[in-house]
């Protein structure tokens, strides 16, 4: 194996450190019976973002964390494959897993460099994880690469504003006004942070988004932007359920992988 690419390396330390604060959160998830999504816990019935029957499907979670989405589908009918890039965080996805009695193949890799064959899933997902922790033009192409003509991918990370109203320092609270530009955003180094010094992040702007899905071969089928219920209260890494209200924090992709006979 290769040296790791630096963000993969600088990504792999921080979230092996950090594993230990993600081990409660992730038991309490295994524990639901029907999933919520990103920081504001917005339930599926709203959002839809997995099949409703998964019976008979293979399906991959890249960057699966501590594994519960890994375990949410498996329990719909899924054979799952969960790919995460911290050996810690999937020493904890192994043991919730082996605890709920969840049948999981679980690698530990690069969500840039998956060690599966070409066409092996119908589905593929990622809440953060790969989303936001890895390079979106080496990524997008590897979940192209992985999934069946006519299979699905849905993502959920970062929305853009956040990006652009993030203090240069990491400094919290996220303001309410721009703070660094738009363009030229693709990679964010958060290591000399003020607040929460973390990782290395990456984000697009919304036409290189399209540009890159339609470049790889993929369609869009929705695109979700995000808002905190109205009963959300406190904060998520610097955002306010006040500001999420007003902005949206997050979004969501959902694409479609083009059969090779049908026009770009």
């Amino acid at each position: 194996m290769g040296e790791l690419p630096e963000h993969v390396a600088v990504n792999r330390a921080y979230w092996d450190a950090m594993a230990h604060e993600w081990v409660e959160g992730g038991a309490r998830a295994w524990t639901q019976a029907e999933p919520t999504w990103g920081v504001w816990g917005v339930p599926e019935g709203e959002l839809h973002l997995l099949p409703g029957d998964m019976t008979g499907m293979r399906a991959i979670e890249l960057g699966c964390g501590t594994g519960y989405v890994s375990g949410w589908m498996a329990r719909r009918g899924a054979s799952v494959t969960g790919i995460d890039n911290s050996a810690e965080q999937l020493r904890t996805a192994r043991r919730l897993s082996e605890q709920h009695g969840v049948a999981l193949e679980l690698i530990h890799g690069n969500a840039e460099a998956v060690p599966c064959a070409d066409n092996s899933f119908d589905f593929a997902i990622s809440e953060y994880g790969a989303a936001i922790w890895a390079d979106p033009y080496e990524w997008i192409p590897e979940a192209h690469r992985l999934l069946r003509p006519g299979g699905i991918l849905v993502f959920l990370g970062n929305h853009a504003l956040v990006s652009v109203c993030s203090p240069l320092d990491g400094s919290y609270p996220i303001a309410r006004r721009l703070e660094r530009p738009y363009f030229g955003s693709h990679r964010l180094d958060w290591r000399d942070a003020v607040d929460d010094p973390g990782g290395i992040e990456f984000t697009l702007t919304f036409s290189e988004w399209i540009k890159l899905f339609r470049a790889t071969g993929f369609e869009i089928l929705d695109l979700t932007e995000i808002q905190a219920p109205a009963d959300a209260v406190g904060s998520r890494s610097g955002i306010s359920a006040d500001w999420a209200r007003d902005f949206p924090s997050e979004h969501v992709w959902t694409l479609r992988r083009r059969d090779r006979s049908s026009p770009g």
